[in-house]
């Protein structure tokens, strides 16, 4: 064999070899782990700028796409989810696509969260007196430390980097507020739940997102419409979350839009790589 011939097999040799590894990188961050790097300080003091957290796809199962035409404006996810080790738990940190953009759920890839589960579903989750209450858990949710520093924070300068005191869904009969929110039923798959007039301002996004349908509602009557038909009820067709960040005073989460659908979460946080 000539040594043109040689050196153009051990060139190929090398190419392919760096393809197959390459193959295998990109098959090992979407089947096994993922890193991000955090970007704000909601989840201080736990998670700082700069930090890297290692998401474990292996825990709740690997998300896997079947159309890769993405949005960046927003669409359906059309994915499905490979068998996991195990459910999201309590308090589990977890890396997630941001779900609502346009006051709506719609699905951009690369734009993501990472926030600590603080219920579950099938969990009723209450904020009183800035500490989280979920009657499914009893222990510490987050940082009791951030949430004491949430109370201890006056009214009169709560406003900050956006942050309001008014929460999630910012409608003056409901009332909720960040410092004093809920009960808020977090809806389980195939729940069934008789709509009130109340129901449909909390869960308007989800009802729209999961019937395809305008939803709309009579207070004074205490009727809910889809597309301008009343509805009575409705089954839940997914699992959902509410996501906070440790940082209480300062995170953008579920108190100010909503919660998160599980198939929106990309995985659950194994390991956290502090910038020093």
């Amino acid at each position: 064999m000539s040594t043109g011939n040689k050196i153009f097999n051990y060139c190929v040799s090398i190419i392919v070899s760096v393809g197959i590894i390459y193959g295998l990188w990109l098959l090992m961050r979407v089947c096994v782990f993922d890193y991000f790097t955090i970007p704000t300080y909601s989840m201080y003091p736990t998670l700082k700028p700069g930090d890297k957290v290692v998401v474990n796809k292996l825990l709740m199962g690997a998300r896997i796409y079947t159309n890769f035409d993405f949005d960046t404006k927003g669409q359906e996810l059309e994915a499905f989810r490979m068998k996991g080790m195990r459910a999201i738990l309590h308090n589990d940190i977890v890396v997630f696509n941001i779900p609502i953009h346009d006051d709506r759920i719609s699905f951009i890839i690369n734009n993501n969260m990472c926030k600590r589960v603080v219920a579950l579903p099938g969990d009723s989750l209450s904020i009183v007196d800035g500490h989280y209450k979920n009657n499914n858990y009893k222990d510490t949710l987050g940082l009791g430390t951030m949430q004491k520093k949430l109370i201890e924070t006056p009214d009169s300068i709560s406003l900050r980097n956006g942050i309001t005191l008014d929460a999630y869904p910012f409608d003056k009969n409901i009332g909720w507020k960040i410092k004093q929110f809920g009960p808020m039923y977090i809806p389980r798959k195939d729940d069934v739940i008789k709509l009130t007039s109340d129901d449909a301002v909390i869960y308007k996004r989800i009802l729209e997102w999961e019937l395809g349908r305008k939803i709309t509602w009579d207070r004074q009557k205490n009727v809910v419409y889809a597309n301008g038909k009343p509805i009575k009820r409705h089954i839940f067709k997914h699992n959902y979350y509410f996501c906070a960040g440790d940082n209480a005073p300062d995170s953008n989460d579920s108190r100010y839009w909503g919660l998160v659908p599980e198939e929106y979460i990309i995985g659950i946080v194994a390991k956290i790589i502090h910038n020093s």
